[in-house]
C-alpha cells in the first residue's frame, strides 16, 4: 500500500477471484465457467469487419443488444440495463440504492463475496443475515426488516451453496419491503432455478441481474444485464453515464446479440450440465460425501472423512482445481464446478483414490 492511498479504504479486503493458472494445465472446476464453447454464431459474429470497426466507439446505448434482450425476455428496452459483467450492476446498485441517508444493505452470511466488498468500498452499513443450518434462506428473516429504505441482495440460486428460492418466496420479500430495492442476482438461474424476471411487471422495487458468463459461455467477454422498472433502470443509467458510457465494447456487443439468437444451443448445454451434475452428486454421495442440493452449475460438498482444505490441496497437486473457502462456517466444504462428463469422471476417480488413501 502506498503512502498516497485513501486512508478510509486502508482496511478494505478485496474480493479474491478463483485461481486462473497460467503455467501447469489443470482441469478447472473452480470458477463456474461453462465447459462448453460459445455457439458457432457467436464466433461468426466476431468478423473481420467488426475488428476493423474497433477504431470507432461502440453505441453507448447498446440499442441493438437491448432490443435483442427485450425480445428474449418479453419486456421493453426501457426495462433493460447492459453492463460490463454483472458485477458492474451490483456495484452501481450499491451506489444507487444504499448508503445515502443511512440506508443499509442486507444479504446472507454465506453468499457471493463481492456483496461485502461493495458495502465496504462504498462505506455502506451491511446487515448480515445468517442462513439456516441447512444453508437455506429463512424468508421470514427478510420480511421483518426495519422500514428505512436500502437494498436487499440475494443470489438465486445462492453461491456457493446452489440453493434456490421460489418466485413465491421472492414475492413475499418484495411485498414486505416496498421501501427497499430487492436485487435478485440470477447468475446461475439457467441451470434449473426459476427466474424472477417476469415479476418486474408487478413490482417497481425489483431488480433482476443476469450474466452471459455462465450459461452462455462468455465469461471472458464480460457481459451482464439487469431488468427492472424503468425508474430503476434510469437510476443505473445515470451512474453508468457518470462513469463509463462506453462500457460495452463492439466485439462483446456483437457476440452478445449472436448468443441471444442461438439460445437453443446454450439451453442444450445447460441441460447437459444438469445431467452431469446429477451423475456427480450420486457418485459423491455413494462415497459418503454430503452434497447440498443445487440448482446451479456447481455443487457444494463436504466429507466427514476428508478435511475440506486437504481435499482441495490434494486435488490441486493432481492437476484439478476446485474452490475452497476459509470462512469458519464452511471451511470443511468445497465448491465444485460441473465440467464435461469426462472431466467429472477424472475428478471422481481422483477423489476415490484420495478417500482410499485416507482410509488406510
Amino acid at each position: 500500500m502506498s503512502i498516497f492511498f485513501n486512508p478510509d479504504l486502508a482496511s478494505l479486503e478485496a474480493y479474491t477471484p478463483g485461481e486462473q493458472p497460467q503455467g501447469m494445465k489443470y482441469i478447472k472446476l473452480n470458477t463456474n465457467e461453462s465447459p462448453y464453447p460459445p455457439s458457432p454464431e457467436v464466433a461468426a459474429a466476431l468478423s473481420n469487419e467488426e475488428v476493423q470497426n474497433l477504431r470507432l466507439y461502440p453505441d453507448p446505448d447498446c440499442r441493438q443488444l437491448k432490443e435483442a434482450l427485450a425480445s428474449m425476455k418479453a419486456t421493453d428496452i426501457r426495462n433493460i440495463f447492459i453492463s460490463n459483467g454483472s458485477d458492474d450492476i451490483l456495484n452501481f446498485a450499491f451506489l444507487a440504492f444504499a448508503g445515502g441517508g443511512g440506508r443499509k444493505v442486507f444479504f446472507p452470511d454465506i453468499t457471493y463475496g463481492f456483496y461485502q466488498v461493495f458495502a465496504d468500498l462504498h462505506g455502506i452499513s451491511a446487515e448480515i443475515i445468517p442462513l439456516q443450518e441447512d444453508f437455506s434462506i429463512n424468508i421470514e428473516d427478510y420480511c421483518s426488516l426495519p422500514f428505512s429504505g436500502g437494498l436487499i441482495c440475494i443470489a438465486n440460486p445462492n453461491a456457493p451453496t446452489g440453493i434456490p428460492l421460489t418466485t413465491e418466496d421472492i414475492e413475499k420479500i418484495l411485498l414486505a419491503n416496498p421501501d427497499k430495492v430487492v436485487l435478485i442476482d440470477e447468475a446461475y438461474v439457467d441451470f434449473g432455478a426459476e427466474s424472477a424476471l417476469p415479476l418486474i411487471r408487478n413490482y417497481d422495487n425489483l431488480l433482476v441481474v443476469q450474466t452471459f458468463s455462465k450459461s452462455r459461455s462468455m465469461a471472458g467477454a464480460r457481459l451482464g444485464f439487469a431488468a427492472a422498472s424503468s425508474p430503476l433502470i434510469d437510476d443505473l443509467e445515470r451512474i453508468r453515464f457518470s462513469t463509463n458510457p462506453y462500457n460495452i465494447n463492439r466485439l462483446t456487443m456483437a457476440a452478445g446479440i449472436a448468443a441471444i439468437k442461438s439460445g437453443e444451443y446454450f439451453m442444450d448445454n445447460c441441460a447437459e450440465i444438469q445431467k452431469t451434475r446429477s451423475m456427480c452428486v450420486s457418485a459423491l454421495e455413494s462415497m459418503g460425501f454430503e452434497v447440498v442440493p443445487s440448482k446451479a452449475n456447481f455443487i457444494f460438498v463436504c466429507s466427514k472423512l476428508i478435511d475440506g482444505e486437504f481435499l482441495y490441496n490434494e486435488l490441486k497437486r493432481r492437476g484439478i482445481l476446485i474452490r475452497h473457502f476459509n470462512k469458519e462456517r464452511i471451511r470443511n466444504y468445497n465448491r465444485i464446478t460441473i465440467g464435461t462428463p469426462e472431466e467429472m469422471d477424472i475428478l471422481l476417480n481422483e477423489i476415490r483414490k484420495i478417500s482410499e488413501e485416507v482410509s488406510l
